[in-house]
């Protein structure tokens, strides 16, 4: 039995990144009644905020879907883990914090690809908006907006020599990545304030949270869409979710909001009958409205670790597997919030071409003073360092599907990496380049020696095997419910993010970029929310 649950004017499902700002932006107005649905629990456990702790959160079920890949042809039949966050404040609960826009190149060819308001000149005041950087106000970053962004608060001296030894293979240094076009090496900038985690919870949630206009329920699970006939249109009328074991419904008098992402959204989609028609009746599934590209265009950043023992020079390896070490980190945060419990995964950023017909930077490096076999493992007996480097507009493309009816059951999730010639190319290019780095002058006296895949790989094929086997996620998956005109075969929501032939209906997440941004994805999550709900709120003024 389905228990009636209220009646509001916006129901959104999904307390992440997006879910956050939405909420906060679309109750500023007293009138407005919103009810904001969340899978997970509250976001205040102590791992969530200091800043390391994500290493405890990723792959842990309290603050993670914990999903896994199908395996990969391209990961040489693996399958990895998927992290997905589970909690308030989503991904940005447990991510790697850093700020990243991206390119102006990448809304510029969103808006050319049929999405006019979303080209570069479009979204960056939005992001500036929501922006408050330590630096203050300037031309290219925002000041007192909700969105914190500082500098991290270590240095090390092995990642200031790869900086160099980039600069002397052609990278140049730069101040900052987040003027349109990123190429270059900085240490990257991350959302802490003061030496904690600044996740959209924080920032854009619980201010809000004291309205009474605002109700927020964690723990539940979304199930379906509900949907009605009026005046020869079908539209969402709110959802039905499960809490504690019993069902409920809530309406959506306005709106109903899909913000939880590009796994969960197309999810959601296929279960409530909005999909791939074959998928649907293959499953026994009403078809509500047939749109073959829920699920679909599915694109991720795969990075290729590779690792260098090194002599010499202080890496966290030795930190961290020494309990003085241990000790000694746990004393600076506690006293001075600083020391390697700042960390974010990544602390030196660089963006290049695999090659010299690249336009703009086409690789992102993340260079970190650590090593490891794996995540979740422990650090290795030895100072190393990894650089990790993507390829930032990959061809591949994967997709989301559901494997069962029961919307508790995970959907498979195909991510396809390296499954074009072009991907595998940028993958071997990378690598080499990853190579000439850590072979120039300034790294000499460190003497780097190559682990990880190992230096006996030297031919393209063997190349293309290696990334195949130290390749992972770095958990920026996109594309799912893709943006564009009703003219696209392919697209899910149009420029204003409405759900093409489903009225009030709209998805607001990661999922509706049409591809992928050059660059890390949550904050784009924030500039995309912001927008959201700037055409939510316009539409509602008029009618």
């Amino acid at each position: 039995m389905t228990k009636p649950f209220g009646t509001f004017d916006y129901v959104i499902v999904g307390a992440g990144t997006a879910g956050c700002v939405l909420a906060n932006r679309l109750s500023a107005d007293p009138s407005v009644r919103v009810l904001l649905l969340e899978a997970g629990g509250k976001d205040d456990w102590i791992w969530i905020h200091i800043p390391v702790g994500y290493l405890y959160c990723i792959g842990n079920p309290r603050t993670d879907w914990c999903y896994r890949t199908e395996p990969c042809d391209g990961l040489n039949g693996r399958s990895i883990l998927y992290a997905r966050g589970k909690v308030l404040g989503g991904c940005s609960s447990i991510n790697a914090m850093v700020y990243m826009r991206g390119q102006a190149r990448d809304y510029d060819e969103w808006a050319a690809r049929g999405n006019p308001g979303w080209s570069w000149n479009d979204v960056f005041p939005v992001f500036k908006r929501s922006e408050d950087h330590y630096g203050g106000g300037s031309e290219i970053h925002g000041a007192g907006g909700e969105w914190r962004v500082e500098e991290q608060r270590l240095e090390w001296e092995i990642l200031n020599a790869w900086r160099d030894a980039a600069e002397q293979c052609g990278i140049p240094k730069v101040a900052d990545f987040n003027g349109g076009d990123n190429f270059g090496s900085a240490r990257f900038q991350v959302n802490q304030r003061t030496g904690v985690r600044w996740n959209a919870s924080k920032a854009f949630l619980r201010p809000a949270m004291h309205r009474p206009n605002l109700k927020v329920v964690t723990n539940v699970l979304a199930t379906k869409i509900h949907f009605q006939m009026r005046e020869g249109k079908r539209e969402a009328t709110g959802i039905e979710f499960v809490r504690d074991g019993e069902t409920f419904f809530a309406e959506a008098s306005c709106e109903t909001i899909l913000a939880s992402g590009a796994v969960n959204s197309p999810q959601l989609l296929q279960l409530s009958g909005i999909g791939p028609g074959k998928l649907l009746r293959n499953h026994a599934i009403n078809v509500v409205h047939e749109l073959p590209g829920v699920g679909e265009n599915l694109q991720d950043h795969l990075q290729l670790r590779m690792a260098f023992k090194v002599q010499g020079v202080r890496t966290l390896n030795e930190w961290a597997n020494s309990w003085f070490g241990k000790a000694q980190m746990a004393m600076q945060y506690a006293l001075f919030r600083t020391g390697p419990l700042t960390m974010a995964p990544s602390q030196l950023g660089a963006f290049a071409k695999s090659d010299a017909m690249q336009k703009t930077a086409n690789i992102e490096y993340h260079v970190q003073p650590l090593s490891l076999d794996k995540f979740g493992d422990p650090p290795h007996p030895f100072p190393a360092f990894t650089a990790s480097v993507c390829n930032l507009r990959p061809e591949s493309r994967g997709h989301i599907r559901i494997k069962t009816t029961d919307p508790h059951d995970h959907p498979i999730i195909q991510p396809n990496y390296l499954a074009t010639e072009r991907d595998r190319k940028v993958a071997v290019d990378a690598m080499r380049l990853t190579r000439k780095i850590s072979a120039a002058g300034a790294l000499a006296k460190y003497r780097p020696e190559e682990f990880l895949p190992g230096n006996m790989t030297e031919s393209d094929a063997e190349m293309v095997k290696a990334a195949g086997d130290v390749g992972t996620t770095i958990f920026h998956p996109v594309g799912t419910c893709k943006m564009g005109p009703a003219s696209d075969a392919d697209a899910v929501v149009d420029a204003r993010l409405r759900v093409h032939g489903i009225a009030r209906l709209r998805v607001v997440d990661a999922s509706i970029m049409p591809t992928i941004t050059s660059g890390n994805t949550n904050s784009p999550t924030i500039m995309i929310a912001e927008q959201g709900s700037r055409f939510i709120l316009e539409d509602r003024k008029h009618g």
